[in-house]
This record gives structure tokens, sequence and C-alpha cells, in this order.
């Protein structure tokens, strides 16, 4: 790696003690520089040692907070006021440190509060103006042992124009550089928000990306087990009502065991082709076999299944349609009377009887599927976990529907859906 893109990624991984090693060489350069510049030419009088540490104190005092200038943008430039006041009121006129100044308000407008970035900008501002004020008017300080020389040798300060052009001057200097820095900070600050609401949408659109797929997941597993449960239970409660018939009415007419394994075989087969086609949309496209799916028109051959394993099914349909259902809809209603009457198969008992009615109103299909068996009284080795039910429920709020299940009043279980017509 380049060494240069090295430096630059210690720095930026390291911020606080890039700043502490800034501070300590603004410190090592600018300070040696203010006491150079707050020396007289040629004085060797020992009053000049109080001065040079008066502006050995100021210069350090301005630049040190330039340590905590990240996580404590506001404490920093504070500092760095308090001591720009030391100097301004007591101190030099000008020293290499108060360099510090734009740099203090660069930060502020980059880093700091909105209401102190302003506020900083202010301050700098006004004391660029009582600086040039001090320059071109104030008589110097007691302390500095180049007063007699500067008030003796420079006629200019009793000329109130000379004095007026050195304020306006320094005043207007030092406010254009103040306003550069204030406004490049700005632009900081504004390129660093931007970058900040980007990577939180990112990551918002990362965790959105990722509830999306796990609720695509879960719903593809609903879907998945819904099918299954169809398929599996269906099928294997019609292949064992039959194999545990065939093998007592076997022994007495063995055409009955023939005709019961055929009835056997045939739906083991059915059951056969939908798993694998439901395995096929699992593996990819490619692998899928696209069979119609079952509607209504195929109630009557899965009644006559049903009434093989000695179910005894009324079916009838009232009212004609007046729209179509969904896409979807017939299946999901085909799904409803499956699960239902295999209910009744599995818990319904000896010589349970089942009704089906399809009635089509204005609103869409009704299904109501009722039986006289046990039912919820069934005893615990019967009952099932109810899967099928909640897997209906799914099924039909798909589209809109409602399921209403429950024991009926004198015995019995019912099963009543509803499945809107498709919106126009």
């Amino acid at each position: 790696m380049n060494p240069l893109r090295r430096i630059d990624t210690f720095f930026r991984h390291h911020p606080v003690l890039t700043d502490v090693l800034v501070a300590c060489w603004l410190m090592l350069s600018f300070s040696a520089a203010s006491v150079a510049a707050a020396s007289p030419v040629g004085s060797t009088d020992g009053a000049t040692v109080p001065w040079l540490l008066l502006a050995f104190t100021i210069s350090v005092g301005q630049l040190a907070p330039w340590a905590i200038r990240r996580w404590r943008p506001v404490l920093a430039a504070g500092i760095t006021v308090f001591f720009c006041l030391v100097q301004l009121l007591i101190g030099p006129d000008l020293l290499p440190s108060i360099a510090i100044v734009p740099m203090m308000v660069h930060n502020l407008a980059a880093n700091g509060p909105r209401w102190a970035s302003f506020a900083g900008l202010g301050t700098a501002l006004a004391g660029a103006v009582l600086n040039g004020l001090k320059i071109a008017y104030a008589p110097p300080s007691f302390l500095d042992p180049g007063a007699d020389l500067i008030s003796n040798n420079s006629s200019m300060y009793g000329d109130p124009t000379q004095q007026a052009v050195i304020a306006v001057s320094f005043a207007v200097g030092a406010a254009a550089i103040v306003l550069a820095a204030w406004a490049f900070g700005d632009l900081a600050r504004t390129r660093r928000l931007a970058l900040e609401q980007l990577r939180d949408r990112a990551r918002q659109l990362e965790v959105e990306a990722a509830q999306e797929r796990e609720l695509a997941a879960a719903d593809e597993r609903n879907h998945i087990a819904r099918e299954m449960h169809d398929i599996v239970a269906h099928s294997l409660q019609v292949i064992i009502t039959q194999a545990d018939g065939g093998r007592y009415a076997g022994a007495h007419d063995p055409q009955v065991a023939v005709a019961t394994l055929g009835t056997i075989s045939e739906t083991g087969r059915k059951a056969l082709g939908e798993m694998r086609r439901l395995l096929g949309v699992l593996r990819g496209p490619e692998a899928t076999e696209f069979h119609p799916q079952p509607g209504l028109v195929d109630l009557e051959d899965l009644i006559n299944t049903i009434r093989l394993t000695g179910l005894d099914v009324d079916y009838a349909v009232e009212g004609n349609a007046r729209r179509a259902l969904p896409t979807g809809g017939e299946l999901a209603a085909y799904r409803a009377v499956q699960e239902s009457l295999t209910n009744t198969v599995r818990h319904g008992g000896p010589n349970a009887r089942a009704t089906v009615l399809l009635n089509w109103t204005n609103a869409g299909l009704e299904i109501e599927v009722t039986d006289n068996g046990r039912g919820a009284a069934a005893s615990e080795s019967t009952k099932g976990s109810q899967q099928g039910l909640v897997g209906l429920r799914e099924r039909i709020a798909l589209f809109g529907g409602t399921v209403q299940t429950g024991p009926r009043q004198g015995g019995g279980f019912s099963v009543r859906a509803a499945v809107p017509y498709q919106e126009i």
C-alpha cells in the first residue's frame, strides 16, 4: 500500500490522536514564533521576561484547545476566545498564534452546533474589528519593553487618517479570512450531514431489505406448509381409511379389496404428482412442471373420493356467480372444502355425515361445510394440531375473505368461509 495512503488511513481511524499531535506541533511552532515576534529588537532589559512569558502563555492557551476540537468544539473555541481577549487587553498586538482563530471558526462551522457556528463567526468578526482598533489607536502596554521605541519612532500613530486606514485595513482583511474559513466549514458541515444521511439511508435500506427477505421467506414457508398439509393430509387420510376398510372387507369380498387397492393407488399417484410439482417449484423454474390447479369444477371428484372412505357427503350449489373470483380464489375454495371434509373423516367418528353447500351471493362465494360427528368433542387421540385450519384462514385471508370454525349446537362441527369477488 502507498505510504501516504497508510498515513491517511491512520489519521482517519485515530482522529483524536491526530488532533493532539497537530496541537503539539502548533504549540511548538507558533509559540516559539510568537515569543520571537514579541521580543523587541536589540533589547536586553530584564523587563522583557514577563512580556515574553505573557506572549508564550497566550500563544499556548490559544493553540492547546485544538487537541479537543472534535469532541468538545464549543469548549475548545471558548478557551481560545478567552486567551484572545487576554491578548486584546494586555498582550502584544499581533502574534502568529492568532492564526488559530480562523481554524476554530472553521471547526465550529463544521463540527459544532448551529448556534455555536454563528456565535463563533460573530465573535471572530468582532475580534477582527477590535484588533484593528487596538493596533491603530490603543497606547502600547506598560509591559511592552518596546513601547517607547514604538511611540517615539512611529509618527503615524498621531495621524488620524493613517490610524483609520490601519484599523479598516486590518479589520477588513481579518474579517475576510474569518468569513472564508466559516464558509468552507459550513460547506464541510453540509457535506458531512449529507453523507451521514446517505449512510443512514443505506443502513435503513439494508435493514428493510433484510426484513423483506425474512418476510418473503416466512410467507413462502407458510405457503409450502399449507400446500404440504393440503396434499399430504388429505391424500394420506384417504389412503389410511381405504386401507383399513379394505383390510376388513377383503376377508369376505376380495373384489372390494381390489377396488380399494385401486383407490389407494390412484390417490397415491395424485399425491405424488402434486408433491413433484411442489418440489419442482422449490428447485426453480427449470424444474417446475406446470399443471392446472384444482378449482370448483373439481369439487365433484374430490367429494367422490371422500365418499370412498365411507363418509356420506351431501353437496349442493345455490345461486349463480355474478363475477369471477380473484386469481387463486377457486383454489382457496377447493382447499377449504378439502380441509373440512378431511377433518370430518379424521375426527367425525363412525356414522358421520357431512354437508357441503356453496352459495353464490352478491358479495362472493360462501362455503359452508357441516357435519354431525363428534368434531370438537373428539378425544385426545383424534385431535390434530389444527395446522390445517390455520392454513385455511391464511389462504382465505389472502383474498380478503373470512373463515369461521367451531362446534355446532347439538353436535358436530362447521366451517364457514367467504371468498369475495375479484375487484373491478
